[in-house]
Order: structure tokens, then sequence, then C-alpha cells
């Protein structure tokens, strides 16, 4: 007997991992090459969102994208190529939730590839308050919004509209506050951003990414 499919049901919510980077402030490394535990930095991101639950992954590519298909292991994931990257962050959240119309996803949980002490624990979390298309969720750290989070996809239209520059969904969470579920996760990750190369060393006291 088929079980029905509900909105509860965890595929209905596809991963969605911002990874375009160009690491201007790393000296033009990209950050999706990164290396962490051997390993590209993009593949731990990847790990985390599908051990939280995420089984549909999309990963948005721009800044010397065939080097990061090249090195990277990427099995099973929708790579999606932003060639408007250099324009900041809103180009590569509006890539994204493109590539998911028409999937059936009814949701998306974003990450972002230079967040590595955030992981599994932390997606699951937010996962776990997805309810409808109309969830907006965000994980919080001592009750201040951060990443990941989660847009039903009937705000993804919303979203695009006022994704600019590098402020991504900002604007939109900020103008509908009310509506945002946090999910305290600060117990469970780390929300620092790997910009410099002072952030590059706390990659190896990040914590468990899944794997």
């Amino acid at each position: 007997m088929t079980t029905p499919h509900t909105d509860r049901d965890t595929p209905a919510v596809a991963g969605l991992l911002l990874a375009a980077g160009g690491g201007r402030r790393l000296g033009g490394r990209p950050k999706a090459l990164l290396v962490h535990r051997g390993r590209p930095l993009v593949e731990h991101a990847v790990r985390a969102l599908r051990a939280g639950g995420c089984t549909r992954v999309h990963v948005v590519l721009g800044a010397r994208a065939d080097e990061v298909r090249a090195r990277a292991a990427l099995p099973g994931c929708v790579l999606v190529d932003n060639p408007e990257w250099e324009r900041g962050m809103g180009t590569s959240l509006r890539a994204g939730l493109d590539s998911l119309a028409g999937t059936g996803a009814r949701a998306a949980l974003v990450s972002l590839v230079d967040q590595p002490g955030i992981g599994r624990e932390a997606v699951a979390r937010v996962l776990g308050a997805y309810a409808s298309p109309e969830s907006l969720v965000s994980a919080a750290y001592d009750g201040v919004r951060g990443h990941p989070v989660l847009f039903g996809a009937a705000h993804w239209a919303g979203i695009a509209a006022t994704a600019t520059g590098d402020r991504g969904a900002r604007t939109y969470l900020r103008e509908h506050a009310e509506r945002v579920a946090l999910v305290e996760c600060g117990d469970v990750a780390e929300a620092y951003d790997i910009d410099t190369e002072a952030d590059l060393a706390r990659l190896e006291r990040s914590f468990d990414d899944g794997g």
C-alpha cells in the first residue's frame, strides 16, 4: 500500500546550497574549493544538507564553476550555474529558486557554503519546522536569525523580487518578520563565515558536518 504524500513529507523540502562566491577577501579563492578535512568545502556543505534530511540538493555555482565540478564529488546534486555571481548572493538565490521551479519542491532549505560550523543538526531542526508551502523558518543563535533558512514555495516569487546584491532574502525576511518561525540552533552549530585568512583557522574547530 502506498503512503499518501503530504505537505509534511521530508522530500517536499529541497536543499539549496549557495556556493558561487569568488572569495575576494581570501585572495580570489572560491569558498567552494577551500579544503576542509581533505575535501572541498562544498562537499561538506552538501553532506550536511543530506545528513540533515534533504534528499534533493541543488548547488549554485559561479566562480571557477568548471573547477568546482572537476574537483568536488557531488553525485546526485543538481548543479546550477549563476553567470551573474559577481553581482552578489541575491543572484545566486534567485538562480537557485528558479532551478526548483517544476520539481515539485514545496520549500527550499537554504544554506551557505562558507559556514562549515553549521551541520546536520541545525539542518534537521530547521527542516523539522516545515509545515506547508507557507512556511518561513530560520535557525537562530541566541535568538538572532541566521542560517540555514527555509522558504516555503509560496514565498519564492516575493523573495526573488527583493533579492539584490549580497542581501539575499534579508529584506523579505525583515518585512515578514512576524511570520518567521525561529528555531534555536546555538547549542548544535556555530554560525560564523569564512571571510578572511584568520577565519580559515576556525575550520578545524568546526562542528561535525555529518560525515
